[in-house]
C-alpha cells in the first residue's frame, strides 16, 4: 500500500500535469479565436487548416488525459489509487511513476493487450 508521502507525491505530479494540460488548452483556444489570418493563396489556407486540425487532434488526446488525471486524483481521495481494478492487487510504484493514471497492474494490462490483439481490436 502506498504511504501518505507517496500518495502526496502522486497527487502533486498529477496536479502539475493537469495544470500544464489546461494551460495548453487555454492557449490553443485563445490562439484560434484571436487569429484573423486570411490567406488568398489556397495552399496557405490548406496548410493553416491542416495545422489547426493537427492541433485539435492533440488537444482531444489531452482532453481525454485530463479526464483520466481527474479520475486518478479522485482515486487518491477515495483510497483506491494504486489498486488494480481487475485483480485488486497493488500496482507497482514503478508503473505508477511511468503512467500515474493507470488503473491496471502490469500483468492485467499485458493480458488485456494480448486479448485485444487476438480479437483484432
Amino acid at each position: 500500500m502506498l504511504t501518505q508521502k507517496k500518495l502526496e507525491y502522486f497527487r502533486e505530479l498529477l496536479n502539475e500535469k493537469l495544470g500544464e494540460l489546461l494551460h495548453e488548452a487555454n492557449k490553443t483556444v485563445t490562439g484560434m479565436t484571436t487569429q484573423e489570418e486570411t490567406y488568398a493563396d489556397p495552399t496557405d489556407r490548406a496548410a493553416l487548416e491542416s495545422d489547426r486540425n493537427f492541433t485539435l487532434r492533440i488537444r482531444d488526446r489531452e482532453r481525454r488525459l485530463i479526464v483520466k488525471i481527474k479520475e486518478a486524483l479522485e482515486r487518491i481521495e477515495t483510497g483506491s489509487y494504486g489498486i488494480c481494478e481487475l485483480c485488486g492487487e497493488e500496482i507497482t510504484e514503478a508503473r505508477l511513476k511511468a503512467r500515474p493514471v493507470t488503473t491496471h497492474c502490469i500483468d492485467c494490462k499485458t493480458r488485456q493487450e494480448m486479448e485485444e490483439k487476438v480479437k483484432g481490436i
